[in-house]
């Protein structure tokens, strides 16, 4: 697109100020509106943002107001109270989301999330804990994945609701979850409440957007769609950005749904 070689530094730099430009444009309090992570920001207690945003970020596949719309619906049936709720409910409590369903994400489903997250924030205070003193993103997140389902009656279908690298999945939706608990900038759209992960170990949520919009301007050569598209995508970001490379979702994600290429 600039007469240089894709994915070369020289090309990449050259890329930098149109990215930067969207990243300035994108990265502000008005994207909340449309966005999933609308539902998040209707709380202030962490526990509140993480239990949501983490919810939130599971059922994120389809249009974003439908999400909005289910994520309403399932919060509102924890009395909009979700980390209350979570600590106190008791067993009988949970036939109120017998008839809760995004796509693919069914009650039993429902259930199992309801389990896991009792059972943990009993004993711990953040989500956090669990992505924190991993060497990387990838064995954060498989060692997330190993922990979420190591309760025995894990049921198999939840499984391909909560992804791992390990399957060389993109890890879209854990990506962007993490990307609203770790960053944190003047466009305020991030939370930024998690402060023992770095914002370079972050790798860019990877949806079909980011991907269109990587391979067109020729920052993206992998031809499958897995993680290892995703590190060589959060990698040559890196080149532009070295502390924070998934600033540049905004720019990428941005771009894609408003059709500028």
């Amino acid at each position: 697109m600039n007469g240089l070689n894709p994915g070369s530094i020289e090309h990449l730099l050259a890329l930098k100020p149109l990215l930067d430009q969207k990243v300035k444009e994108i990265n502000v309090r008005g994207f909340i509106t449309d966005d999933p992570i609308s539902i998040p920001k209707q709380y202030s207690k962490k526990q509140d943002i993480e239990i949501t945003a983490f919810w939130v970020a599971m059922l994120a596949w389809g249009q974003r107001k439908t999400i909005i719309n289910k994520s309403n619906e399932l919060f509102g049936l924890m009395g909009n109270e979700p980390y209350k709720f979570i600590c106190t409910h008791r067993e009988k409590d949970r036939k109120r989301f017998e008839n809760f369903k995004h796509r693919t994400f069914q009650y039993t489903d429902t259930l199992y999330f309801l389990e896991f997250l009792q059972r943990y924030y009993q004993e711990n205070d953040s989500l956090e804990r669990l992505f924190s003193n991993h060497p990387d993103m990838k064995s954060a997140l498989s060692s997330f994945h190993d922990t979420f389902f190591e309760l025995p009656d894990a049921p198999q279908r939840t499984r391909k609701h909560v992804a791992t690298p390990a399957r060389n999945s993109t890890c879209k939706r854990l990506n962007m979850f993490l990307r609203w608990m770790v960053r944190s900038d003047e466009g305020k759209v991030d939370f930024g409440i998690w402060k023992s992960i770095p914002t370079e170990h972050l790798m860019i949520p990877f949806d079909v957007h980011v991907e269109r919009v990587a391979r067109s301007l020729g920052i993206l050569n992998r031809k499958q769609r897995d993680w290892k598209a995703v590190e060589e995508l959060t990698q040559n970001l890196k080149q532009l950005d070295p502390k924070d490379p998934v600033k540049y979702d905004y720019a990428l994600y941005g771009m894609g749904i408003l059709g500028e290429l």
